[in-house]
């Protein structure tokens, strides 16, 4: 199933191509550039305009996220959500499908720490219907040449459920080093849930390319 692109009776799809990508909105306004490209994916921050395809993919993808993550279907929930990424101390980023320009996912760094840290947090998910087609694996590069490179981080840490076996399986497949476990480590809808922690550095990434 294709991600929905959405349009109204007040306006035509806007549509054009950056190098290989597709970027199809609704809207007069210029779209955002993309940050990086790869053959398939491309990736971009998260705006306002992204609303009602967001929560409509998160609506769909509902049953298939949870129990591990709760992502916004509402207008409210989703301009709570955008408020949190200030371009400085978190970053959010769509994983979008270069053919079509729809997006196939979300890869957000949060809680960046500056100083002698230089590090993020990564907090991700793929919408059903862009699942099981490798998209994540490609925008976690992109994500990489973005933090490594243009942010100048030096490491980024993923927290992962012990039963999130598609999420471990994707940051192994990636290069992930096992850091040790944490009970009771993060609060999800009312329960301290215990979390594997995970983490790759920018020397790790230059050894593999």
């Amino acid at each position: 199933m294709r991600a929905r692109i959405w349009t109204s009776l007040r306006a035509l799809p806007w549509t054009s191509r950056r190098g290989n990508c597709i970027f199809s909105w609704v809207t007069s306004e210029r779209a955002p550039a993309y940050l990086h490209q790869a053959t398939r994916v491309a990736l971009r921050r998260i705006t306002h305009h992204d609303q009602e395809e967001f929560t409509g993919l998160a609506k769909a993808s509902a049953e298939f996220h949870r129990p591990w993550i709760y992502m916004p279907t509402t207008a409210t929930e989703f301009y709570a959500y955008l408020a949190r990424f200030d371009h400085g101390a978190a970053e959010g980023l769509l994983v979008c499908i270069c053919e079509t320009g729809a997006i196939a996912g979300f890869i957000n760094i949060t809680e960046i720490v500056r100083s002698s840290y230089q590090r993020g947090t990564l907090g991700y998910g793929v919408f059903t219907s862009a699942a099981g087609q490798g998209y994540m694996s490609e925008g976690f590069e992109l994500v990489f040449r973005l933090a490594f490179h243009d942010l100048k981080l030096h490491r980024l840490e993923a927290d992962i459920q012990p039963g999130n076996s598609g999420s471990l399986n994707l940051v192994r497949r990636l290069g992930f080093r096992n850091e040790g476990y944490s009970p009771g480590l993060v609060l999800i809808k009312g329960v301290w849930r215990d979390h594997e922690r995970w983490a790759i550095t920018s020397d790790i990434i230059k050894t593999m390319h």
